[in-house]
């Protein structure tokens, strides 16, 4: 089994910047695909960004210059580097781990862009 667990979500002003952190723990050998996903209120959840093991790197459109993905020094933790937020970025951000085919999610955390 697989633990995950996010943390950095806060409420911030349109044009500036937040860190979101994720953390796996348990049986973390094998992950092979890490990524960040949201979902806004009365909408679907949709992908983010996703990063490889091999540093293969996806972000959405909606996202592109503006977020970076990136692997912690441990190889269980990802990051996701939020810049010129806009205020069509607030939802919940969920942190997926994924090993053998099988995807881990956390709780989320909520991020909210508002002036």
């Amino acid at each position: 089994q697989v633990h995950v667990v996010e943390s950095g979500g806060d409420l911030v002003q349109p044009g500036g910047s937040l860190r979101l952190s994720c953390a796996a723990s348990g049986r973390i050998f094998s992950i092979n695909v890490m990524g960040w996903y949201r979902q806004a209120p009365g909408k679907q959840r949709e992908l983010v960004a996703t990063i490889t093991t091999s540093g293969n790197i996806d972000y959405a459109d909606s996202v592109k210059g503006r977020f970076t993905i990136s692997r912690g020094g441990a190889k269980n933790t990802v990051h996701l580097q939020m810049d010129s937020l806009k205020p069509e970025d607030t939802a919940v951000y969920y942190c997926m781990m994924r090993k053998l085919g099988e995807e881990y999610w956390g709780q989320g955390t909520q991020v909210t862009v508002s002036s």
